[in-house]
């Protein structure tokens, strides 16, 4: 989804409207490169060959080459039209001719367009059309569960809906409400409480959690967390999930905005907790990247190692992170320029000294070779780790359990408001 968010912060910087298509029967448009047979359905046996198979001439639904045939067959017909693929992204089409900017996000049967030459937008609309039968839904307004409204503010993308049915469907429209989605401090252990009867329910309340997180990155950490008990959940897990649902029923009209603004800057924060993990010792790696307005990627990842200080561990948190910006700008810098070193701010001036300089500390020469590609993409000014005080350290949220005052803070610097502040501005349709 970091592609779907980027394309619509970029929409809402350029000033670009955003049309949704759906192709009907998708996966039918396809060609095989290659022999399959099936066996004879129920029903359609040949009498006179009842042991003999089909071969195909054509896709089908339900086979597993399905969805890459029918990439390959709009692949190919909007390269056709003038377009080429994103080193980046292989969803993302790009035109740029005599100066307008056409971008085509294909996602399965459905397809983003956007630019800045609505002329040439239709025209392309009726050419896909011709070619291929969809339906075109006009400006976007859901896409894959996310609900998008533009307003004179830019775009502001939630998932109202879907937080309203999960509360539903697990039962907590009663209970109170909460401030914040994980109590303060909080360290769970996988011992902790009695083991659920019905550990299904709570793997599926996991799994709608972490599908929430698309827009809303504050209760990533919290999700994470709970996510790591799947396999043998206790009932202390299960109370801090609900906890999580009781925050969203208190937020449930929060979501990311990104705004018209008047630049198009890509920055970033990277932190980690050192040995956060009371059950194995491992640290966290945290970051979040921002274009203007919104955040657009963010991650919570468990290291590989233990890490056997806090600078190792922010040290490793940044390369994660670096690798992370540099897939960001090449997407960025498919669309426009992007001259600049990114800048990535961490709260461990330890690990900035570490990776700005490749003979300081003999002593970490132990740490995995993968783990230095971030001194080199500093030395090849492709980003900049910058020192920032903790108390603005915005990826703090992604790494513990904050206090109210401290969470919302950090929550408000991700880019995630309340719907009735967000569209002050008049809603457009």
């Amino acid at each position: 989804m970091v592609i779907v968010r980027s394309i619509i912060s970029l929409a809402a910087f350029k000033g670009w409207r955003l049309w949704k298509l759906d192709v009907k029967n998708a996966f039918l448009y396809g060609d095989l490169d290659h022999e399959v047979f099936m066996e004879q359905p129920v029903g359609f046996v040949s009498k006179e060959f009842p042991d003999r198979v089909f071969r195909l001439k054509k896709v089908l639904y339900g086979l597993k080459q399905a969805p890459r045939a029918w990439y390959g067959k709009a692949a190919q017909y909007l390269i056709f039209c003038g377009f080429r693929v994103s080193e980046s992204d292989s969803s993302l089409f790009i035109k740029l001719e005599s100066g307008a900017h056409l971008l085509v996000l294909l996602y399965v049967d459905d397809m983003i367009i956007t630019g800045d030459n609505e002329s040439e937008i239709c025209n392309l609309i009726n050419d896909l059309s011709v070619r291929f039968e969809m339906k075109n839904l006009g400006e976007i307004g859901c896409f894959l569960g996310l609900e998008v409204e533009k307003s004179d503010q830019g775009y502001f993308v939630s998932q109202k809906g879907y937080a309203r049915n999960l509360l539903e469907r697990f039962g907590m429209g009663e209970l109170k409400e909460k401030a914040t989605p994980m109590e303060p401090n909080l360290k769970l252990k996988k011992d902790d409480g009695r083991p659920l009867e019905d550990a299904m329910n709570f793997r599926q309340l996991v799994g709608s959690l972490i599908y929430l997180t698309i827009t809303r990155p504050e209760i990533s950490y919290s999700v994470s967390v709970v996510s790591q008990f799947i396999q043998n959940p206790t009932t202390i897990h299960m109370d801090a999930a609900k906890r999580i649902l009781r925050y969203v029923k208190g937020t449930i009209s929060y979501g990311l905005l990104y705004k018209t603004c008047d630049s198009f800057m890509l920055s970033g924060f990277t932190d980690a907790d050192w040995a956060g993990d009371t059950n194995d010792c491992h640290s966290t790696s945290r970051y979040c990247f921002s274009i203007s307005s919104a955040m657009v990627s963010w991650c919570s990842k468990k290291q590989g190692v233990v890490a056997l200080s806090s600078t190792e561990a922010e040290y490793v948190a940044a390369t994660i992170a670096a690798q992370e910006c540099i897939r960001l700008k090449r997407l960025i810098g498919d669309i426009c320029k992007v001259d600049y070193a990114v800048k990535i701010k961490c709260d461990n001036e330890s690990a900035i000294k570490l990776a700005s300089n490749p003979v300081f500390h003999a002593q970490k020469k132990h740490i995995e070779v993968r783990h230095h590609f971030v001194r080199g993409k500093i030395l090849s000014e492709d980003i900049e780790l910058v020192n920032i005080c903790t108390n603005d350290q915005v990826a703090d949220i992604f790494t513990k359990a904050l206090v109210k005052p401290k969470f919302q803070q950090f929550r408000d610097a991700l880019g995630v408001l309340d719907r009735k502040h967000a569209l002050r501005g008049s809603v457009k349709n």
